[in-house]
């Protein structure tokens, strides 16, 4: 059946997802939105509706009398003081990896590698932002970086398999899912890397406070994934999502994480509920370890570019590699940005020197992954398993995986103010002429 109808409607008071919301008094606003919704393209039209429809057939006016208010409780944000990086040199970091001879590329994907938001932002934008798309001008970028055989890309992303696998499948690359705690080569199959110890037991009652502050308030989600669930209130109005959001997580605190185990992510937008240790500075470590077996990797890794638009709480990949660097060797001109946190860091400082603490960490790491476990979650069949004859090598080959100079390690957040990083870059359109860059010296 053709849809053929498209609402606009009012901000705040709307309950509509699939509606583009507009200013009633602001004239201008009003006509671009309506010629938006006369133009628009039937399979986005038909998408919005969908929402539109399941809102209306599941919000009768019988539910509508049952009582649905809660203690507005205001929840006091922690300060967090980072420093302010300077922009990364482009043509420096794109001189430094033609030097190099075994290159690893860290990539975030959301507001890294994604194409540039609609025009319309909020008002119009919610049903294809939700989708992930990479950015169009990044495809051929990409494509010749990963057939570079001195150049290793991951895509280290909280976003869940099926949508790594939907953009980045054709390509030569590695891809971490879910904060790394999924894990595969293009050319392979899934594997988890979760230690075998994490809790999941919060997850159901997490998900019903979840669901219950997505129904009362307009425009706002929830993903269920298979480490955490994130509430996201990007698309609703920015003052009522806050408050709503501090009644959340006032409401998560006194009840279903009271006595668990997990992580309490605060975004710009969205609430993100963890297990302990599910981040993407824990999960490099695996991450790195099993790229090292899989490659057959002798020559040390010389050059790192980790770029993202990730979390305060992610940010621990940024460090990942600072307590591998002689502290003489760090940039004259930039300060060495410190963990906010030292015990969030996976990895002791050690110097590259002392191969056996590193092959001792290596071994420990490998002892908690469980990389060598079936992978099941998705029908997946037999995953790789690594034989003893490999954790032999990868003490071997864990010792000298990386030769890090300070001058090559190029740590970048995308999009933010203060970061742990080394550098900031304004958007994806800053990655798009990095990448170019790289790929044309490749």
């Amino acid at each position: 059946m053709s849809v053929s109808n498209m609402m606009v409607d009012k901000r705040i008071k709307s309950c509509f997802r699939g509606a583009i919301l507009v200013n009633p008094w602001n004239v201008t606003e009003v006509a671009a939105s309506i010629g938006y919704a006369l133009n628009m393209p039937a399979d986005e039209r038909e998408k919005r509706h969908h929402h539109n429809f399941m809102h209306v057939t599941t919000h009768t006016s019988r539910s509508g009398l049952q009582p649905f208010e809660l203690n507005d409780t205001i929840v006091e944000a922690q300060l967090r003081t980072r420093q302010v990086p300077p922009l990364l040199p482009i043509q420096v970091a794109v001189d430094r990896y033609l030097q190099s001879s075994n290159r690893l590329l860290i990539l975030g994907f959301n507001a890294t590698l994604t194409e540039p938001k609609d025009t319309l932002g909020r008002r119009g934008g919610q049903i294809r932002e939700m989708e992930l798309k990479l950015h169009p001008d990044l495809k051929e970028p990409l494509k010749k970086l990963c057939d570079d055989s001195k150049t290793t890309i991951v895509v280290l992303s909280g976003s869940d398999r099926s949508v790594l696998d939907d953009n980045f499948g054709d390509y030569n690359m590695w891809l971490a899912a879910e904060n790394g705690m999924f894990l595969r080569l293009t050319m392979g199959e899934w594997m988890t890397t979760m230690p075998e110890n994490l809790n999941m037991d919060w997850v159901d009652s997490v998900k019903h406070v979840f669901e219950y502050f997505t129904e009362r308030t307009p425009r706002s989600h929830f993903e269920l994934r298979e480490t955490s669930l994130v509430w996201n209130y990007k698309y609703a109005d920015i003052e009522f999502g806050r408050l709503q959001a501090r009644d959340l997580l006032q409401h998560l605190w006194t009840g279903p994480i009271s006595n668990a185990s997990v992580d309490v992510v605060q975004g710009g937008r969205s609430v993100e509920v963890r297990a302990v240790g599910v981040t993407k500075g824990a999960a490099i470590d695996r991450i790195l370890g099993e790229i090292v077996h899989n490659k057959g990797m002798k020559a040390p890794i010389d050059y790192v570019l980790c770029i993202g638009h990730f979390l305060p709480k992610d940010e621990d990949v940024y460090t990942f590699f600072e307590p591998e660097l002689p502290s003489s060797e760090a940039p004259p001109t930039v300060p060495r940005p410190m963990a906010a946190n030292p015990a969030m860091t996976s990895v002791p400082r050690i110097s590259t020197t002392k191969s056996g603490s590193r092959a001792a960490r290596l071994k420990k790491q490998r002892s908690l992954s469980t990389l060598e476990k079936r992978a099941t979650v998705h029908g997946i069949g037999n995953a790789w398993r690594p034989t003893l004859m490999r954790d032999k090598m990868s003490l071997h080959e864990g010792s000298s995986v990386l030769d890090l100079k300070g001058d090559n390690y190029f740590s970048c957040a995308v999009g933010r103010k203060r970061s742990s990083a080394r550098y900031l870059l304004g958007s994806s359109d800053d990655i798009v002429t990095l990448l170019k860059e790289l790929a044309e010296g490749s």
